[in-house]
Formats: structure tokens, C-alpha cells, sequence
């Protein structure tokens, strides 16, 4: 059960690490596919490093926390996850349902549930085998 949490984080990692590179490398495409229509420098400039620093955050903070069996980065990545699935949520109830909603949620509440599973139970682990 621990590797397959320390895996699943780390995949998830992967995961927000893979669409943080999408964002540095290529802010418009990255862009449309969450629905965003980025214009000019400043818009290139804000999507790039904005999205960038979220994802690429979230995700390193997920594979280090997995990897290195530490809590305080799992529980950055859950409550990056888990801000950002609240927001939806009220976005959601606000603007109502569009194509493709559900499965970023989907993610998020998966991805934050695990973080705080992971930050609670991987530390215990790790110094239970080391004594």
C-alpha cells in the first residue's frame, strides 16, 4: 500500500510537472487547452510563468514529498490541488457545467486526497523501518 501511494503521487507529480512544461514552452497552446486566449507580452508573460510556478510547484512538491517520505511538501501540493478544486466549485455554481469539467476536478480531488493521505501516513512509515 505505500509504494503504491508513493507511486501514485509520483505519477501525479509527473502529471503537474508535464503541463508546467507545456506552459513554459508553448503559453498559447498550453493555454487553449484550458480555455484561455492569450494576447501580447503580458499575457504570454503572466500564463508562462504563472502556470508555470503552479503546476511546476504542485508537482515537485509531490514528488519530492513522495520520494522523500515528508509531509510539509504533500501538504503544499494537496492544498494547492484543493483550493484550486474549490474554486472550480464555485465557479461551477456560478457559470453552471461546460464540456470537459468534471475531469480537472476529477484530478484535483484525487490528487489533494492523496497528498494528505500521503503527508499522514508516508513520515509514520519511515521512521517505523528505521528503528
Amino acid at each position: 500500500m505505500d509504494l503504491a501511494l508513493r507511486i501514485a503521487l509520483t505519477l501525479g507529480g509527473l502529471l503537474l510537472l508535464s503541463l508546467g512544461f507545456g506552459f513554459l514552452t508553448d503559453p498559447v497552446t498550453a493555454g487553449a487547452d484550458f480555455g484561455l486566449a492569450v494576447e501580447g507580452a503580458h499575457g504570454l508573460t503572466s500564463v508562462r510563468s504563472d502556470f508555470t510556478a503552479f503546476f511546476g510547484v504542485g508537482g515537485a512538491c509531490f514528488i519530492w514529498g513522495a520520494l522523500a517520505r515528508r509531509s510539509d511538501p504533500l501538504i503544499i501540493g494537496a492544498a494547492l490541488m484543493l483550493v484550486t478544486l474549490a474554486a472550480r466549485i464555485v465557479s461551477f455554481t456560478i457559470y453552471g457545467e461546460f464540456g470537459g469539467f468534471v475531469e480537472p476536478m476529477a484530478v484535483e480531488l484525487l490528487l489533494g486526497v492523496l497528498g494528505l493521505i500521503g503527508a499522514r501516513v508516508l513520515p509514520d512509515r519511515a521512521h517505523s523501518q528505521s528503528a
